[in-house]
């Protein structure tokens, strides 16, 4: 049976994606790499979330040692336009590398069930890098599938966050309230 590593980036993103890869035939491992959540607090939160979901699904999940935020910020900071792009760089070939070391044979990401994501650059970045680094990149537009997402975790009380992620994203989730 083929393995997929999968990044995730929440529990409610999650839950969906992992029965997706299941359904399609794949062993599906778990990877936490998130440095662009913000603040510490918030990454606990989603992390910790991540951990209950993992546990509850039987999900084998690897988690990425510290919280690597400054790295984060070296690559968005004066290219908060591209930012997405960045993030999704950092952390896509973080899974790929992880995926690389721990014996699977693709890697995709949660990001792809939110219909919040440009999945025009998460297919870019993550075909590029499994160019560059050798396990595959599995694309699939699971946007449909959101609602299905949350419904399956919804019994399950877990921290539900209300931005995506980065001090950007949340500026900008606050930014438009006042406006």
């Amino acid at each position: 049976m083929k393995k997929v590593l999968v990044h995730t980036c929440c529990a409610h993103c999650a839950a969906y994606t992992v029965e997706h890869w299941r359904q399609q035939g794949y062993e599906v491992g778990g990877f936490w790499y998130n440095p662009n959540i913000h603040p510490y607090t918030e990454h606990r939160s989603r992390l910790e979330s991540m951990e209950s979901l993992a546990r509850e699904i039987d999900l084998p999940l690897i988690i990425a040692g510290g919280y690597d935020f400054i790295e984060y910020f070296r690559r968005v900071v004066g290219h908060e336009a591209e930012r997405c792009r960045h993030c999704f760089d950092l952390r896509l070939a973080k899974t790929a590398e992880a995926a690389r070391e721990h014996g699977y044979d693709a890697f995709t990401t949660t990001l792809l069930i939110s219909p919040h994501q440009k999945h025009d650059i998460i297919r870019e970045t993550g075909s590029k890098i499994a160019a560059e680094q050798g396990p595959e990149f599995l694309y699939a537009d699971l946007r449909k599938r959101y609602s299905d997402s949350r419904h399956i975790t919804k019994s399950m009380d877990l921290y539900r966050q209300q931005y995506c992620g980065c001090i950007y994203s949340e500026w900008e989730r606050y930014k438009e309230n006042e406006e």
